[in-house]
């Protein structure tokens, strides 16, 4: 049985948002009144790394929207509406820009973290989503949000849920961080390792100056899905995850009955639609892929892996960028075939793509372990927000 719920407008004392200050982004300081933006709210976290701040005189035009802390910050515009987090002490006496929505709960009735968690959850964006015309999640006003449903538990649960849906976010913030600070350092090792400012040790032989064609060719190779096993996977353009290298699903070739290219273990394949979007995948089993992707496959003297990674360094992919047509913009191999190289002996090739490897593995470990906090946490909130599920609690006396 479903708790009992109660409107948010009966339950706060102040439902709003401020105006960004005449003059927008120029009156911004480096210190003052911290401002949020819709940006600095994030999936039940605050993202300050480029907060911007207004100074006294500005923020007393329009002292009536000031933050406390313990406000539930809620987006209400553009992409990322439905996006909230809860103020902290830091942000204790800033103030808003119309974009963001400060609910301001009535004190012992109804649990700040808890009703985040209630707007982040699937029960929450639910009815977020059915005030947006056509579902294009444009802008929520401020009856709207008074009018949203809130389960109404006794406070002492609100608070055990509240507690718990923070603990899951900082586990969900540590590893969005972890997985950063992964992607940067790889960053580094890539720009050092693939120009070769930086050797491995064990390598001092000299690398000598080349294009791409001299590291891998395009594959022309073809083939009717018929002509093989029909559990064949068959990869698409969108199954491609931009910019991460991973796949994120797959057909089958008894799906499809039109000319298909192969690719083989080792392969690399590259959208060459939109190239911009960075949709590269290293194939580690033979199957078919849409014609809209590029198989690359390494010289018999090159390092498959070293190639893989020189595809998703930016020289590529501004090179396979240089496309043409203007509604479908398609890569074009003569210009990417021409990318100049810096090519390092086969040895080292191997070592720097193992070691580029192993970071990747490292990061999608993150991944998968975020996924699961992610859902965990989804599945935790549907039944404790619900009531389906009780938390003990210590009520005081």
């Amino acid at each position: 049985m479903s708790a009992p719920s109660v409107r948010l407008g009966d339950v706060t004392t102040r439902i709003g948002s401020g105006i960004t200050p005449r003059g927008g982004s120029s009156v911004y300081k480096s210190a003052g009144r911290p401002f949020v933006r819709s940006q600095n709210v994030g999936w039940g976290d605050l993202r300050l790394d480029d907060m911007a701040y207004i100074d006294e005189a500005t923020h007393a035009t329009f002292p009536a929207t000031e933050i406390r802390c313990g406000d539930v910050l809620l987006n209400i515009t553009g992409a990322s509406i439905g996006r909230s987090a809860v103020a902290t002490p830091k942000l204790d006496g800033g103030n808003v820009n119309q974009h963001v929505c400060e609910i301001r709960l009535k004190a012992g009735r109804m649990d700040p973290r808890f009703v985040n968690a209630f707007l982040l959850s699937r029960s929450g964006q639910s009815q977020i989503d059915t005030f947006q015309a056509g579902g294009n999640r444009q802008g929520l006003n401020f009856q709207q949000v008074g009018s949203l449903q809130v389960p109404d538990l006794p406070i002492e649960q609100q608070r055990a849920i509240g507690a718990a849906s923070q603990d899951a976010d900082d586990l969900i913030a540590t590893l969005e961080r972890l997985i950063a600070k992964k992607q940067a350092i790889k960053q580094g090792m890539m720009q050092q390792l693939l120009t070769g400012r930086t050797r491995l040790p064990g390598f001092t032989d000299p690398w000598t100056e080349g294009t791409f064609d001299q590291l891998a060719s395009l594959s022309s190779e073809r083939a009717m899905p018929q002509s093989v096993a029909a559990t064949t996977p068959l990869v698409g353009l969108d199954q491609i995850e931009s910019g991460s290298g991973r796949l994120i699903g797959a057909s089958q070739a008894s799906d499809a009955v039109s000319l298909k290219a192969t690719f083989k273990p080792g392969d690399v394949l590259f959208g060459k639609l939109r190239a911009y979007l960075r949709k590269f995948w290293y194939a580690e089993a033979e199957g078919l892929c849409t014609t809209e992707i590029w198989v690359l496959r390494a010289r018999p003297d090159v390092a498959s892996r070293f190639v893989r990674y020189i595809v998703e360094t930016d020289p590529f992919i501004d090179v396979a960028s240089g496309a043409y047509g203007t509604h479908m913009p398609r890569s074009d191999w003569g210009m990417v075939r021409a990318l100049p190289v810096a090519i390092p002996p086969y040895a080292e090739q191997v070592a720097i793509g193992s070691s580029l490897c192993d970071i990747d593995t490292e990061i999608g470990l993150l991944q998968r372990r975020l996924q699961k906090a992610e859902n965990v946490k989804q599945g935790m909130m549907q039944q404790l927000l619900t009531g389906r599920t009780r938390l003990p609690v210590e009520v005081a006396s």
